[in-house]
């Protein structure tokens, strides 16, 4: 076994609020990782690689972004084919690592292009990448939200559903995305309009349950919030208009919310003279409600994550780090924001034992910054900052 180990920096763990001064952490070079850290006496190892006093924090962990979509078409770029769709996944995967993000959820890839790259990245035929916790195709209803050519499957029964989500989890699936109601990017659906049943809905749980796998819900209005979660969805995506008795549940059965706020600013502040109007007054109508909700439930317990649904319009692959601004912006302090990342992603994605966090026995993936996130979260938006994946920088 050779180590590394990284010296002089302060430490933001993922865990704990108090930065750790003069820390140093040791890591495993075959493995990628961390064996111990600390900031009292430092080890011996075969590398030393000092960090010259900067600011260490966990890589980011996104679980909503769409890969192959393309932020600068109205439509996400849905009526490309599979060469130009993989083409700009391998970009955006790219770009998502240099913004900070080492681990992502796909909550939707036309062709199921994330499932086979997810296996290039884990094979390490793909370098610069997160690795994906990928989704394959979600399910919706015919002229639901997610019917477009290449990117959903159509299912209008339980029965249908049930199918569909076998065969998806069959080829690779981990994460199954499903349709509860309109959204902004469908012309003629709204947030309020539910779209699958609660019935279709549970089937998906069931079988994704059953394969130890979760399912997220894209749920903005009501009832179809309410229907994903009685279903037992994992997470609602969105949840712009989330209420109190909705909450009670979420409380109550432990469902994670994903607000996704840079999503929906992004098309007032960018769209106008491009996008069409029916488009930008759909997010623009919802941005205040949503910001309102989405801080109701924090503030009541709901255990938020941090996700931005990249590649809809003017939400490119760099914004996570916005996403945390955002937050902070609406209330959150920057520890808060952070956790939402290193705590609360982790855990709905069931990865937290090696991810996540900075310590002992978990990958040494993380940032290098110039500025301390936890007094200004604009911290990570530094365009420069370092990327270390497994303890190698790939950035």
């Amino acid at each position: 076994m050779t180590t590394t180990l990284f010296s002089d920096f302060a430490l933001f763990d993922g865990k704990n609020e108090a930065l750790k001064t003069n820390a140093w952490m040791l890591v495993d070079d075959q493995t990628g990782k961390i064996i111990d850290c600390g900031n009292q006496k430092q080890p011996t190892a075969d590398q030393n690689v000092s960090l010259n006093g900067k600011y260490i924090v966990p890589g980011l962990i996104n679980c909503h972004t769409h890969i192959t979509m393309d932020p600068s078409t109205g439509d996400g770029g849905t009526a490309a084919n599979v060469i130009s769709s993989t083409v700009h996944a391998v970009d955006n995967l790219h770009t998502l690592l240099k913004s900070g993000v080492t681990y992502i959820r796909e909550c939707g890839s036309t062709y199921d292009i994330d499932i086979t790259l997810s296996h290039l990245i884990a094979e390490g035929q793909i370098q610069q990448a997160p690795e994906i916790m990928p989704s394959g195709r979600p399910y919706s209803m015919t002229g639901g939200h997610g019917d477009f050519a290449n990117f959903g499957h159509l299912v209008d029964s339980p029965d249908e559903m049930r199918k569909a989500v076998r065969q998806g989890q069959k080829i690779g699936s981990k994460a199954i995305k499903v349709m509860a109601t309109g959204g902004v990017m469908t012309k003629n659906d709204f947030m309020d309009d539910p779209q699958l049943s609660t019935a279709e809905i549970e089937a998906a749980v069931e079988e994704a349950h059953h394969k130890g796998n979760i399912v997220a819900a894209h749920a903005e209005g009501n009832p179809g919030i309410l229907n994903a979660i009685k279903a037992g969805v994992d997470s609602i995506e969105h949840g712009f208009y989330v209420n109190d008795e909705e909450i009670d549940m979420m409380l109550q059965q432990g469902t994670y919310l994903t607000p996704t706020i840079v999503a929906d600013w992004a098309i007032p502040e960018y769209g106008h003279g491009i996008l069409p109007d029916w488009e930008i007054k759909k997010a623009a109508d919802a941005l205040d409600d949503l910001c309102q909700n989405i801080v109701h439930a924090h503030e009541r317990g709901v255990a938020v994550t941090l996700g931005t649904d990249a590649g809809t319009p003017f939400n490119d692959f760099s914004m996570t780090p916005v996403e945390l601004q955002l937050m902070v912006e609406l209330g959150f302090s920057e520890y808060e924001a952070l956790l939402t990342s290193s705590q609360n992603s982790a855990k709905l994605m069931k990865i937290d034992h090696e991810y996540g966090t900075l310590e002992p026995n978990k990958y040494a993936d993380f940032l290098v910054l110039d500025q301390n996130p936890l007094t200004d979260i604009k911290a990570m938006q530094q365009a420069d900052k370092a990327v270390y994946k497994k303890g190698k920088q790939v950035y």
